[in-house]
């Protein structure tokens, strides 16, 4: 499939790459190294990465403006259903293709490469670049390595695999980027936000069945002087509380209308729950976007019967 992929770059001289909404590193590193690699490789063919941008991910790079585009070839990364994709007008596309690591939920586009085994899209991308005729340099390593590390939580999450660090380890002895500054990139931040996962700490709820959640509204956020995605971006940064299964962060998002569900597990899987609320994902990892607050405790209820029965079936198994 490498090589289909490649022929079909070959083959359009406008190529677009979005991926979902919501951006977080994978998919925003996955988008642009892709694209600085086709222009590397291909120096005539116009490429845009286009999507809604971040403030909190501008370090990684700039996206594009997306223009009329006539006769090209969309690329959507890190997104398995149709619906998440940000910002596209899927009439204006003759071909597209769908590179992706998330567990499949529907074929939108005519061809689909999807490693669901993959800790993200980036280790996908690295391999597309490593087993075909694309182009890579320092900084587009740098981005790649940055989109894996954040999906993969540091190589903590079980989708790392001797592949996994397998390629990394081709790609820092071909590229020599520095690790430490990667790293500073990824995590470096204000202490405003250091003082908002404080707050979540404080805050949470803990279900007798091992749920832990937090609601934040717009009066908190703004309150800690930090944006509506703080909240989400953090979710990881609580793994290991002894007593909490699954735990969640519920961002109020006034700007957009809706409340943001950001959901991981160190047990039950979550997507199934995620996907019945305009949402999905990760086994572990998903998330969902509801329009109400009483929607998202709805998920709450539905993630908490999950525990539940996980809970009941472990005592029974014992």
């Amino acid at each position: 499939m490498y090589n289909e992929i490649i022929s079909k770059i070959e083959e359009y001289n406008v190529i677009v790459i979005a991926r979902h909404i919501g951006v977080d590193p994978d998919a925003l590193c996955s988008q642009l190294a892709l694209r600085d690699s086709i222009k590397l490789t291909y120096p005539d063919k116009k490429v845009l990465a286009i999507g809604t941008g971040s403030a909190k991910f501008a370090h990684m790079g700039r996206l594009d403006k997306l223009e009329k585009v006539e006769k090209a070839l969309l690329i959507v990364a890190d997104t398995p259903d149709k619906k998440r994709v940000d910002s596209v007008d899927f009439t204006q596309f003759e071909y597209m293709i769908k590179i992706d690591h998330h567990p499949f939920v529907e074929k939108f586009c005519d061809l689909e490469l999807i490693e669901d085994t993959a800790t993200s899209t980036c280790e996908v991308i690295m391999e597309l670049i490593d087993k075909t005729k694309l182009e890579c340099n320092k900084e587009i390593a740098e981005l790649l390595y940055m989109g894996l590390v954040s999906d993969s939580n540091r190589f903590l999450f079980n989708s790392c695999t001797y592949k996994t660090f397998g390629i990394i380890s081709k790609y820092l002895e071909a590229y020599k980027f520095d690790l430490s500054e990667v790293y500073k990139k990824l995590y470096l931040r204000p202490i405003n936000e250091v003082r908002l996962e404080g707050y979540i700490s404080l805050n949470m709820n803990v279900t007798a069945n091992n749920l832990g959640y937090v609601v934040i509204r717009d009066e908190i956020t703004n309150s800690f002087e930090v944006d509506s995605a703080s909240a989400g971006n953090m979710v990881n940064n609580f793994n290991f509380i002894k007593e909490v299964l699954v735990w969640c962060t519920i961002t109020e998002d006034i700007k957009n209308d809706q409340y943001r569900i950001s959901i991981r597990s160190r047990g039950p899987e979550i997507n199934k729950v995620a996907e019945r609320h305009n949402g999905g994902g990760h086994k572990f990892a998903s998330g969902a976007r509801v329009k109400s607050l009483e929607e998202a405790m709805n998920v709450m209820r539905d993630l908490d019967l999950e525990l539940e029965m996980y809970n009941k079936s472990l005592s029974e198994g014992n």
